[in-house]
């Protein structure tokens, strides 16, 4: 049976250039980035190198770029560091209701110390409004934390605004960009971003490594102990390999066109929007197919159908799709991005599903899904 991968979102395949990098490290490159020795300055020198290739990728000073184990390492040590270090100035920390777990479980965390965290609404594309963030600012915000596409419907937040209307405060400005790096243009000087997470198993790259980018004028303290490593700011022997690996995803991308890629999506979604619509299958769209969002997500409900059938029925047939965010669909919790935007009573929580594209995903692959989907959807409404 083939089997057809469209969960892009929740994880990438690693591209052949980044699997030959990798390689070639792991065979001759074993130093510890932190010795003084040869071995270990060849390690450092490749380190350095990834490092170079990924600032200059969102427009940043090399020294701002801190390697962690991910985007969910990355969103803790922004939140906690920023509220821990700064609670004297202030105790409030604005971000939205449609966050990643990795932003609103450390809140969560931070609330239960007695900050003031205040969630903003987003309307049915998910999308928040300027007016309610500039009203939400007061002399006590020391952090606005949003992210930069929403991984479950591809909303795309208005950055560069967000940016404008948090500098002239005492807040710091984090985004969560694991969706966003490789979808769309990320520059952390013009959008006026202090703090930017991102993940590399997103973009084609290995698991467990991602970075953080701070500006090196925050002087923020470490939120991992240990050794000296990453300039002093999070400990833990560099993982080489991974970061060659990484720093040849972020290459990869820079030679590809984001906005035919995007275009690209868009024809995937509208294949098998035809193809539902031809077949006379009831579905909805969750989010918007137009405006600020990223088409390498397609979020789809369809009324009086489980989405724990569908996908079961789904991944039977080849093909892999998801329930929402990868870290939530185990648990079968009813996603809270959907109830954000249509209310916790509303039947989408319970009948949709989410496809997502990659830039390896082929035409073929989506017209095989968009056939199966119709078929396996008029069936089970049928009954």
């Amino acid at each position: 049976m083939q089997e057809i991968y469209l969960d892009n979102a929740a994880t990438t395949p690693m591209s052949a250039g980044v699997v030959k990098v990798m390689t070639g490290e792991m065979e001759h490159d074993f130093g510890n980035a932190s010795s003084t020795h040869a071995i270990g300055r060849q390690a450092r020198q490749t380190v350095e190198r990834a490092r170079k290739l990924i600032a200059d990728s969102i427009n940043a000073d090399p020294d701002g770029i801190i390697f962690t184990s991910g985007g969910s390492e990355s969103n803790n040590t922004a939140l906690m560091e920023v509220a821990r270090s700064r609670q004297q100035v202030g105790k409030r920390i604005i971000t939205t209701k449609i966050e990643h777990p990795s932003i609103l479980n450390p809140l969560k965390r931070l609330a239960q110390e007695g900050f003031d965290i205040v969630y903003l609404d987003v309307d049915q594309s998910g999308h928040i409004s300027l007016d309610q963030l500039k009203k939400a600012l007061t002399p006590e915000t020391i952090l606005v934390s949003i992210m930069a596409v929403n991984n479950e419907v591809g909303s795309i937040m208005p950055l560069a605004e967000i940016g404008k209307l948090v500098r002239p405060t005492q807040a710091y400005f984090h985004v969560d960009a694991v969706q966003g790096l490789g979808n769309i243009d990320l520059d952390v000087q013009a959008m006026q971003i202090d703090l930017l997470s991102t993940s590399a198993h997103k973009i084609n790259g290995p698991k467990f490594l991602g970075f953080l980018y701070e500006n090196p004028n925050l002087s923020l303290p470490s939120f991992v102990l240990g050794g000296e490593q990453e300039h002093k700011r999070r400990a833990g022997t560099e993982n080489v390999p991974a970061i060659a690996g990484f720093g040849e995803a972020v290459r990869e991308l820079g030679e590809i066109d984001k906005t035919a890629l995007q275009a690209k999506y868009q024809k995937f979604q509208t294949l098998i929007l035809s193809q539902l619509k031809k077949a006379q299958i009831e579905f909805d769209v969750n989010g918007s197919l137009t405006g600020p969002v990223s088409h390498h997500v397609l979020n789809l409900s369809f009324p009086g159908i489980s989405t724990y059938v569908l996908l079961t029925r789904l991944d039977l047939a080849g093909f892999a799709v998801s329930g929402g965010s990868a870290c939530t669909a185990g648990s079968l919790t009813p996603s809270h991005v959907l109830a954000a935007m249509y209310g916790a009573d509303s039947p989408r929580l319970g009948d949709s599903i989410r496809i997502s594209f990659g830039r390896f995903t082929t035409q073929a692959e989506v017209a095989a899904f968009a056939q199966a989907l119709s078929k396996l959807v008029a069936e089970l409404q049928s009954k």
